[in-house]
This record gives C-alpha cells, sequence and structure tokens, in this order.
C-alpha cells in the first residue's frame, strides 16, 4: 500500500510518518511517499496534479497547513485563508482525479461558532459566527471538510476529516511571536528562567479555558480513524456531518497552563497576566464521545507531555528559530 503523508516535516504529520515507519519496520507492506515543500508546493494546481499522476498513492493523509497562534492569524488573514484553501482543494481534488479512495484529512477545533455550547460536539458545526481573530482560517478548515464530504456524495470515494483540538509535542513552533500558546510559554518560561527574570506577564486574563493534546496521541487517534472499516465509520458519522473530533476531553485555564509550564521549566518568578491583550475564545472543550465510543481515548497526561516537550526543546534548541 503506497501512503503519501502531506506535510511530513510539520509536528502531527511528522508524528504520523514515524508510527506509519514504525508499522512498516513491524512488517507491514506500506510504500511511504512525501515530498518537502521544496519539493512539491501544494498551492500550485499543476504540480500537484503532476504528482499524483506520477506517484498514484493509494491512501493520502493530508496534514499540510499553514497554522499559526492568534497574533499569526490576525497579522495574515489572506495567507492563512488562501494557502489552506488551496492546498485542500488541491490535494483533494487530484487525489480523487487519480483514484484515491481513502484520504483522511486534518482540520482544527477553530471550526466551531465563538458562542457555543461546551463541550463542543460534532453537530455545532455551522451554527453560528465564527471566532474573528481566526475566522480566515477556520473556514479554509471548514472547506475541506465539505470538499470531503461531497466527493464522497458524487464520487462514492472514503475521505475522512478529524478535527484535532490544540496540539502540541515534539516538532512544535517555538517562534516567540507565531506560535501557539504552550510552545510559546514553553521558551517564554525558559528564557525567563535563563535571564533571571522576576515576572513573564502572559497575554489576556489568563481565564480563559483550552484543552491540548500530545502530538503523539494525534497520530494515533488519526490511524486510528483512518484504519476504521467503511461500515463502522459511516454508522458513526452522517453524510454531511462526517467529521471526528479528537481530544482528551479536558481542559485548563490559561493561568494554570502557564503555572505548570514555569514548575516543569524550572521558573520560580512571578506570573502576571495583560487583560489588555485578546483572550481568543473563553473556553474551547472537544465533545470528545463519537470517538470515545469507536473506541480510542487519550492516554499522555498534559504534565507528562509537557515534561518530554520541554526535553525536546532542550534537546533542539540550535534547530528552533529565533
Amino acid at each position: 500500500m503506497k501512503i503519501y503523508v502531506a506535510g511530513h516535516r510539520g509536528m502531527v504529520g511528522g508524528a504520523i510518518l514515524r508510527r506509519l515507519q514504525t508499522r512498516k519496520n513491524a512488517g507491514e507492506a506500506i510504500d511511504l511517499v512525501t515530498r518537502t515543500h521544496a519539493e512539491l508546493d501544494l498551492t500550485s494546481q499543476a504540480a500537484v496534479r503532476a504528482f499524483m499522476a506520477e506517484e498514484r498513492p493509494d491512501v493520502v493523509i493530508l496534514a499540510a497547513a499553514k497554522v499559526g497562534g492568534i497574533h499569526a492569524n490576525n497579522t495574515y488573514p489572506a495567507e492563512f485563508i488562501y494557502e489552506n484553501l488551496m492546498i485542500e482543494a488541491n490535494v483533494i481534488h487530484e487525489a480523487y482525479a487519480n483514484g484515491v479512495t481513502r484520504l483522511l484529512q486534518l482540520g482544527s477545533s477553530c471550526i466551531y461558532p465563538k458562542a457555543v455550547p461546551q463541550p463542543m460536539r460534532e453537530d455545532a458545526l455551522l451554527t453560528g459566527t465564527l471566532e474573528p481573530t481566526n475566522e480566515p482560517y477556520a473556514i479554509a478548515k471548514i472547506a475541506g471538510i465539505k470538499l470531503c464530504e461531497s466527493y464522497n456524495r458524487q464520487y462514492g470515494t472514503d475521505y475522512r476529516s478529524v478535527m484535532p483540538t490544540n496540539l502540541y509535542g515534539p516538532g512544535d513552533n517555538f517562534h516567540p511571536e507565531n506560535s501557539h500558546v504552550l510552545p510559546a510559554l514553553i521558551r517564554r518560561f525558559h528564557e525567563a528562567r535563563e535571564d533571571g527574570l522576576k515576572s513573564v506577564t502572559i497575554w489576556g486574563s489568563g481565564t480563559p479555558r483550552r484543552e491540548f493534546l500530545h502530538v503523539d496521541d494525534m497520530a494515533d487517534a488519526s490511524l486510528f480513524v483512518l484504519d476504521l472499516n467503511k461500515s463502522t465509520y459511516e454508522a458513526n458519522t452522517d453524510p454531511m456531518l462526517s467529521h471526528i473530533n479528537v481530544g482528551c476531553g479536558a481542559d485548563i485555564s490559561i493561568l494554570d497552563l502557564a503555572k505548570l509550564v514555569a514548575q516543569v521549566a524550572g521558573y520560580e518568578g512571578e506570573i502576571e497576566t495583560d487583560p489588555s491583550k485578546p483572550d481568543g475564545t473563553m473556553r474551547k472543550l472537544m465533545d470528545v464521545s463519537r470517538l470515545s465510543d469507536m473506541g480510542w481515548n487519550a492516554s499522555i497526561s498534559l504534565e507528562d507531555g509537557i515534561r518530554e516537550t520541554y526535553q525536546w526543546f532542550l534537546d533542539n534548541q540550535s534547530q528552533i528559530r529565533a
């Protein structure tokens, strides 16, 4: 079986590739196909068409995306909607055009409305207004879901979508401005300890709550969903509501998260908040009952995951962008 992993150098794609490589080493008949961005620009329809025609994979895992935190989404909204729409449209359509019957697309919990009942169920999709700070990215991810569902309806393909909560882990982006909250906090508290700072100020009030899932758990869940037989998948989803939430089912306030990261990083100074900065959505907790009922649950605790991620950060500082 030839499997193309799009976005294999990203945090999630890399974790999925590692798991597939482990399967291959254990004797599964898997031929893994990857391309770097320099080798294949997924926003180019012509390039993707030529690649799919040449490789003709049996399975596609679409983990490639332009991602970032609140600052990045606010600063580059045009890039976030354009690049993600183009990636999804090109990969999904050319996969179909070249006979790919199985595809897994990775999305994001930001697809759900801002004022949505918690925890967020799959059927909350398209029931209200999106969070303005990441609306362009969310629109693109919703389009990806609907692309998969539409090709399934019209062409009989088996294209599935999983919607992860906030992810973190080895290979994360630790850029001081364009990263997500957890890796940003890891870097901030590490540098504060190194520089002997007496206090660290975090964005917002500290009261919003977020759910976090280790990337290795996400990779495991992704392959679990991909491997489900079609009858089981269809019995637990609907043709036009087919995406599946992936999370751990528990959340934590940003302030408590900061305290936990500070503890792991060995920072003993004060933690202050800056309510003048945006909080974003006040709570984003996934309802993961659909996936749990099918037999999958997260296994890596938040503290253990942060400790592992911090150690990866320490071991790879020379490769992390300033």
